[in-house]
């Protein structure tokens, strides 16, 4: 169990990300839950995110997914990048749906991090199934932490 500092320094990184996410905004991501390694965001799929077969653009499913690994793997305040990420498609989402992305840290090891995201809708069905490595750097995601 994470302790109380550590949660609120995750939720204090959470709130500042969020403020300066501005492909999030545009496309309505909204951060639910952040703990130490971990995130949980949601969007709404509008008919502007669908491709030509009218189905959800894989392109935006992979930035939720994004978005939602770089909540976990930013939350204990070292600004952290991806080096790596792939996404496997396991179904489709379609306007209207509710797509929720949780991300969860499943190692880190000095500067690097590997972290799953699974994509699910709102009838917990898995969309994709995403994993990204993460390089942790020198530097802080907000200095007065």
């Amino acid at each position: 169990m994470e302790s109380d500092e550590a949660q609120h320094i995750a939720e204090c990184i959470g709130i500042a990300m969020d403020k300066s996410d501005m492909v999030g905004h545009a496309l309505g991501i909204t951060l639910e839950i952040i703990r130490p390694g971990f995130a949980r965001v949601l969007m709404k799929v509008r008919g502007d995110m669908l491709n030509g077969f009218g189905i959800c653009h894989g392109g935006i499913t992979f930035t939720l997914a994004d978005v939602a690994f770089a909540y976990a793997c930013n939350s204990r305040n070292r600004k952290t990048l991806a080096l790596a990420c792939n996404i496997n498609y396991s179904a489709s989402a379609v306007k209207g749906d509710t797509l929720t992305a949780t991300a969860e840290e499943r190692l880190l090891s000095g500067r690097i991090g590997i972290c799953d995201v699974t994509v699910t809708n709102q009838h917990d069905v898995v969309i994709a199934h995403f994993r990204g490595t993460s390089y942790g750097t020198s530097e802080r995601v907000q200095a007065n932490l």
